[in-house]
């Protein structure tokens, strides 16, 4: 079983296709189960609004067209989920009305996300006089592992995306261990996931989120995983699965997980498509 947990419509403003068109091309790719998973609406508009994410209004039309989206997939052999792409941020005031959303929707994954790019993180960072790199990357994590510590997320995704767009000028892993280490401790102490988000390979430094370094520590630590493509287009639909499925089993990972209902469900690791993969007995 193959399973991609992380895709967008265009209801964000910015992704392309019908979720109909991710199921084909998951059919195509050998992949068993999508679940979609659009930007949560917020109130504060620097979290970014047109564009970005869809608004509150549209939330019942997101959840209705993945709905009958899913009992076409259906035919297709493909199961689609709904799920939503949260957001992370260190003021909770800010998080009362994405609470009040995620209260009132039955949603099957809650992916947790701290967009460090965004107006609302970066403004934060300025605010509080946040301006040497490592003292941002610190913070980054300091504030995912708050998120991962407040039972509102399943999965915590693109957990280093701050290497990317700008926000840093570089980012080394190893410098930030111990950082790093209390946030996939939170993931373990809160038995939740974290994702591995295969768009890192399109961007930025062109490497998997998280970087090959912090996957050497979460799985020492038996961190459990979900994974996805963060597409948004049809053709991002299990991006880069097989290199990132071999790289995985080469960190010593022999699970992935989904989400159900707010269930975690276990799988094991899949082999990549017309791959051999030794068998570890």
């Amino acid at each position: 079983m193959r399973v991609d947990c992380h895709m967008h419509t265009p209801l964000c403003g910015h992704a392309m296709g019908h979720p109909i068109e991710y199921a084909l091309a998951a059919r195509n790719a050998g992949i068993d189960l999508v679940t979609v998973t659009c930007h949560i609406p917020m109130e504060w508009e620097d979290f970014g609004q047109a564009g970005i994410r869809m608004p509150l209004e549209d939330l019942d039309s997101y959840v209705e067209m993945v709905g009958k989206a899913a009992a076409v997939a259906k035919d297709l052999g493909v199961e689609m989920l709904c799920g939503i792409e949260a957001e992370v941020f260190p003021d909770e005031i800010h998080m009362e009305s994405m609470d009040t959303v995620l209260a009132a929707y039955d949603f099957d994954f809650v992916l947790g996300s701290l967009h460090a790019q965004c107006r609302s993180y970066v403004g934060w960072l300025q605010r509080n006089k946040v301006k040497d790199d490592a003292i941002k990357i610190d913070s980054y994590f300091r504030h995912l592992k708050d998120g991962a510590q407040s039972g509102r997320y399943d999965s915590m995704s693109h957990p280093d995306v701050i290497r990317t767009y700008g926000v840093v000028s570089q980012f080394n892993p190893a410098e930030h261990e111990e950082v790093i280490r209390d946030f996939l401790q939170a993931v373990v102490d809160g038995d939740m996931c974290m994702e591995v988000n295969t768009s890192g390979l399109t961007k930025g430094d062109f490497e998997v989120h998280p970087d090959p370094l912090i996957l050497d520590w979460a799985s020492e630590m038996g961190v459990k995983l979900t994974m996805g493509s963060d597409a948004h287009m049809p053709t991002s639909v299990g991006q880069y699965f097989d290199p990132v499925l071999t790289l995985l089993r080469e960190k010593g990972f022999r699970d992935l997980h989904y989400f159900r209902g707010r269930e975690r469900q276990r799988i094991d690791l899949p082999k990549p498509m017309g791959a051999v993969v030794k068998s570890d007995s």
